[in-house]
């Protein structure tokens, strides 16, 4: 599709990928952070934390959690589509474009696991 026969073509859309796989990896951070939050406040005051805050902040960071590990598949699915897009001659002899895609998957499933983790154990 692009015609340009330059392979910097292909290495802004890794560096694009890579600033998705940058920011899945903050929300699944922050997602873990906030979940943990209900604990902590639940260990440094105990009875001053109500079951609703703990509740709030089990939910708001299991969505941070589901939403990093879904922009990991996400731009990890729209690099794949890019890539077909290309020549031939846009990929530079012997490199291969797909590392990037296997990192973001391993985020991917590695942020679906920390969400069967902090499901699992709430119970």
């Amino acid at each position: 599709m692009s015609n340009l026969k330059d392979p910097r073509v292909l290495f802004a859309a890794e560096r694009t990928l890579l600033a998705w796989n940058r920011t899945s990896l903050a929300l699944i951070a922050f997602g873990f952070l906030v979940e943990r939050t209900g604990l902590l406040l639940s260990a440094l005051a105990p009875g001053q934390i109500h079951a609703t805050g703990m509740a709030l902040t089990f939910w708001l960071g299991f969505a941070f959690v589901f939403l990093g590990a879904v922009s990991a598949i996400y731009s990890s699915r729209q690099y794949a589509v890019f890539l077909k897009t290309l020549n031939p001659a846009e990929f530079p002899e012997g490199y291969n474009p797909r590392w990037g895609m296997l990192v973001n998957a391993a985020v991917a499933v590695l942020g679906l696991g920390l969400i069967v983790v902090i499901y699992i154990g709430r119970f």
